[in-house]
């Protein structure tokens, strides 16, 4: 599947990034992501093998990265886990309820209420 973005109100979600353009690199480190570039390799090939779905949640004139949410399938039902930079939970709160959506309309996935605060 390739990568979907969401508009979820204020914030834009999009699929990691790290080319010429825009690179998500420094705001992964400031996640505490060990190695970024990988992250962001493997986060692309688990959206092609659905095997994982992860987005940017950004701020929408810059593009920034401010926060990660992903699904990780397990059978029928999808793991919803995030993380926000300081300052940001609010965005990464405003996210939980499109992906949530997207995870049960478009993967068919049942996804628990709870958001896990950890990097999947």
């Amino acid at each position: 599947m390739q990568p979907v973005e969401i508009n979820a109100g204020t914030w834009y979600l999009r699929s990691l990034r790290a080319d010429d353009r825009i690179t998500d690199v420094p705001a992964l480190s400031l996640l505490g992501v060990a190695d970024p570039d990988t992250y962001v390799a493997s986060a692309s090939a688990d959206w092609d093998d659905e095997a994982r779905f992860v987005w940017a949640i950004c701020i929408p004139t810059t593009g920034e990265l401010i926060a990660l949410i992903g699904v990780t399938p397990d059978g029928s039902s999808g793991q919803l886990w995030g993380q926000a930079r300081d300052g940001y939970d609010e965005a990464l709160d405003a996210a939980i309820g499109p992906v949530t959506r997207f995870a049960e309309g478009a993967l068919e996935l049942t996804v628990a209420e709870s958001l896990s605060r950890e990097l999947n």
